[in-house]
């Protein structure tokens, strides 16, 4: 069940209109790092989800995306402003010529957002070192975007966007902790050729098994958070 809040989120503003950039923050709208992308992954990921703890953070971070979507695009609404006129502005054409700078479900190159951004494989293990993945990329996106402009009240929203990834990030990792050993890692890393290491560095093609080492996926360290 899903209930909508007038109140968003976090509110945000902008100092001034910034057309151009309001072309580039649409690749966190739309993109394929972006917070349609995210929501949609975690919850279609969830619906394969045995264990009720972790299917419910899925169901809880994919909601939050969608609160952050709407924030972004509320920043996207504001820095386009009020004046259709491709001319002046040097936005995005899509925005004024078939949206009447309504923020669009599109990139920041204005091409539309797409179901192939989302991975489902129904192992949870994989969903959650790929969750991982699309957080810390999120991250560098963001981090991106957050270089290139100078208003103040747009680097407060992508600062709390930015610390809001980590926290997912770091809860899916301590649920891929959780799980580590189960589905398709359960038989990794069981034979001698898992050990295996061919140094092509070498021109004696040397081949080497490396003893003592353990070939399973590394866990993450627990992060701990303050509220």
């Amino acid at each position: 069940m899903f209930k909508h809040e007038s109140a968003m989120l976090r509110e945000v503003k902008v100092e001034r209109p910034n057309p151009a950039y309001a072309s580039m923050m649409q690749e966190q709208l739309g993109g394929g790092n972006g917070e349609l992308k995210a929501a949609m992954q975690y919850m279609a990921q969830s619906f394969r989800i045995k264990d009720k703890e972790i299917k419910d953070m899925f169901m809880d971070i994919a909601a939050e995306e969608l609160s952050h979507m709407e924030m972004v695009a509320q920043t996207v609404n504001l820095l386009n402003g009020h004046e259709l006129d491709a001319e002046k502005s040097a936005g995005q054409l899509e925005t004024h010529t078939l949206l009447g700078l309504s923020p669009g479900l599109m990139n920041a190159s204005g091409y539309s957002w797409t179901a192939d951004y989302v991975t489902v494989t129904g192992d949870l293990c994989a969903d959650l070192l790929s969750n991982i993945a699309s957080e810390q990329r999120a991250k560098v996106v963001y981090e991106y975007l957050y270089r290139q402009i100078e208003d103040k009240k747009v680097r407060e929203t992508i600062d709390f966007l930015l610390n809001r990834e980590e926290a997912h990030n770091a809860l899916f990792r301590e649920a891929f902790n959780k799980v580590r050993d189960t589905g398709s890692n359960r038989d990794f890393g069981v034979t001698e050729d898992s050990r295996l290491y061919f140094d092509l560095n070498d021109t004696k093609g040397k081949i080497e098994y490396k003893d003592g080492v353990d070939t399973r996926p590394g866990s993450f360290n627990p992060v701990q958070y303050t509220n």
